[in-house]
C-alpha cells in the first residue's frame, strides 16, 4: 500500500535524531594504540612545565649582575668552571665571576640567574682555564625558560572529548599517561538490503549490480570513528529481514540498513519497524539526495534506514548518522564543519528541497571554492571518489551561478560544535 509522507526539515531531522544521542562508556587503553581515539576525561598536568628553572638554548649560565658593566668596548671576563648537559646537575657552587657551561634543558644551575647563549659569547683559554668574554649586559632571567611557565600543576591542558592526534599523544606522554581514558567505540551494525545485490567479487547478471553500499558505510564508520558490524545483505523477504534485524540490534549499539525505505512493493523497513514497536522519528526529509532517509528509535537504539542509491547513502550517512556517532564517542565537535565559499560552476536546477551537491573543494589565496562533481543523481556512486564537502543549496531557490556564494559541508575537517541548522538559509543567488 502506498504510504502519503510528510517531508520535514533537514535541521529537524538532524535535531529528532540528536535527542537521542547518548555519550558511550570510558576505557582505558595503551598510549601506543591511542591516535584516532576520543578522550573520556580531562587531561590534568600532574607537574608543572617547565619542572624547573632550566635553559632553553646552548649557552653558558652567569649571575646576571657579573655582565652588568658588560659592553662592547669593555668586554666582561668569566671563567667557566663546569660543562653539564641536559639531565644532569651542576655540582659546583658559582662564585662571582664565574659560569657554567649548560646545554638546552639543562636544569638552572645554583646563583645562576641568566643564559648567555653561545653566539653572544666568546670563548677563550688562558694559563689552562677557559673564560668567555662577553660584550652587553644582561637582565635577571634572560633566556631562562622558568618553572611552570608553560603549564602549572593541577592545569587541564587537553579537554575530554578531544580527538587524539600525534600532539596530543605528546602531551598523555609527557604528564604520564601510559593508560588513556577514551570512550568506548559504539559498534554499529549493517544490513544491506535487496534481491538485486551481489557480492563485490561475482559476475555482473541482468537487473543486478555489485553491493557497493555495504563497504561504503564501513569505511564511513571507521572514519567516524566507530567499529562496523557487517551482518551482510538481505533478500527482499519481510519475514527473514525481519528476524535478521530484531536478532543484530542484540548485537550493536546501533544499525544501518541500506535500501528498503521508499515506498516500493518490497521496500519491507517501515513495516519491519511498526512490528518492531519502533517509534520512527522521522521517513522523509525536505532534502536531495536522500529524501526517504528514515530514522526510527527502539528501547533506546537507533535504527538509520538509509536509501539504497549510493549518493543518498552516504549523504545520509554523514547528516545524521555521524553526529550521533562523534556523540557517542565524546567528541566536543560531532556536526560536520560548514563554510562560506565560492560556487565555480553553474548549478542551475530549481529544487523545492535543501539539495546537497558532492563538491571538490580548493583553496587559492586565503578564499574557499567548491566544484560539483560528476552528475547530481543520488544513484550516482563515482563520483564520490572526488568528493570531499556537501555544498548545500537551500530549497526554493532559482538555481545558483558560479561566483555565488555558498554554504559548504567540510567532510574530512575535524567538525564543528554548531548544528546543521545555525548554517543552511536560504539567500538568493547573486544577479
Amino acid at each position: 500500500m502506498f504510504e502519503q509522507r510528510e517531508a520535514i526539515k533537514v535541521n529537524e531531522a538532524v535535531t529528532r535524531v540528536m535527542k537521542h544521542a547518548i555519550k558511550g562508556d570510558m576505557e582505558h587503553i595503551d598510549l601506543a594504540e591511542a591516535e584516532g581515539r576520543y578522550l573520556a576525561e580531562n587531561i590534568v598536568a600532574d607537574h608543572p612545565i617547565p619542572p624547573f628553572d632550566r635553559s632553553p638554548l646552548d649557552g653558558f649560565a652567569v649571575r646576571s649582575e657579573d655582565t652588568k658593566t658588560a659592553s662592547q668596548d669593555k668586554p666582561v671576563m668569566l671563567e667557566v668552571i663546569e660543562t653539564v648537559g641536559a639531565g644532569h646537575v651542576s655540582k659546583k657552587l658559582l662564585k662571582p665571576g664565574q659560569a657554567v657551561r649548560v646545554m638546552t634543558g639543562t636544569i638552572m644551575p645554583e646563583m645562576c640567574d641568566t643564559i648567555v647563549m653561545f653566539e653572544l659569547a666568546t670563548e677563550k683559554v688562558e694559563s689552562g682555564k677557559t673564560f668567555i668574554e662577553i660584550k652587553r649586559a644582561f637582565q635577571a632571567g634572560d633566556y631562562v625558560s622558568k618553572e611552570g611557565e608553560e603549564t602549572s600543576k593541577g592545569e587541564v591542558v587537553v579537554e575530554a572529548g578531544t580527538k587524539i592526534t600525534a600532539g596530543v599523544i605528546a602531551v598523555l606522554a609527557t604528564f604520564g599517561y601510559g593508560q588513556v581514558p577514551v570512550s568506548k567505540k559504539p559498534k554499529i551494525g549493517i544490513y544491506a538490503t535487496g534481491t538485486e545485490l551481489l557480492d563485490v567479487d561475482q559476475e555482473l547478471q541482468p537487473g543486478k549490480i555489485r553491493n557497493s553500499n555495504a563497504y561504503m558505510m564501513i569505511s564511513q564508520i571507521r572514519q567516524a570513528g566507530a567499529e562496523p558490524v557487517y551482518f551482510g545483505k538481505l533478500e527482499d523477504d519481510f519475514e527473514l529481514c525481519f528476524q535478521a534485524i530484531s536478532s543484530a540490534l542484540t548485537k550493536v549499539d546501533a544499525l544501518i540498513t541500506t535500501g528498503g525505505v521508499s515506498v516500493g512493493d518490497f521496500d519491507f523497513l517501515p513495516q519491519i519497524y511498526a512490528k518492531l514497536g519502533a517509534n520512527v522519528l522521522f521517513n522523509k526529509i525536505a532534502m536531495r539526495p536522500g529524501s526517504v532517509t528514515t530514522v526510527a528509535e527502539k528501547d533506546g537504539q537507533l535504527l538509520f534506514g538509509l536509501s539504497g542509491n549510493p549518493s543518498a547513502c552516504f549523504v545520509g550517512f554523514e547528516l545524521y548518522a555521524r553526529p550521533w556517532v562523534k556523540t557517542f564517542l565524546n567528541s566536543s565537535k560531532p556536526y560536520l564543519q560548514i563554510v562560506k565559499g565560492t560556487l565555480t560552476a553553474d548549478f542551475p536546477k530549481p529544487n523545492p528541497f535543501t539539495r546537497f551537491i558532492r563538491s571538490k573543494v580548493e583553496y587559492e589565496k586565503g578564499q574557499i571554492f567548491a566544484s560539483p562533481v560528476g552528475m547530481d543523481k543520488s544513484q550516482v556512486v563515482t563520483s564520490l571518489a572526488y568528493t570531499d564537502a556537501l555544498v548545500a543549496v537551500p530549497g526554493g531557490t532559482r538555481g545558483y551561478k558560479a561566483g555565488d556564494e555558498v554554504d559548504m559541508l567540510l567532510l574530512f575537517s575535524e567538525g564543528s560544535d554548531v548544528p546543521l541548522k545555525d548554517f543552511i538559509k536560504v539567500r538568493q543567488p547573486k544577479k
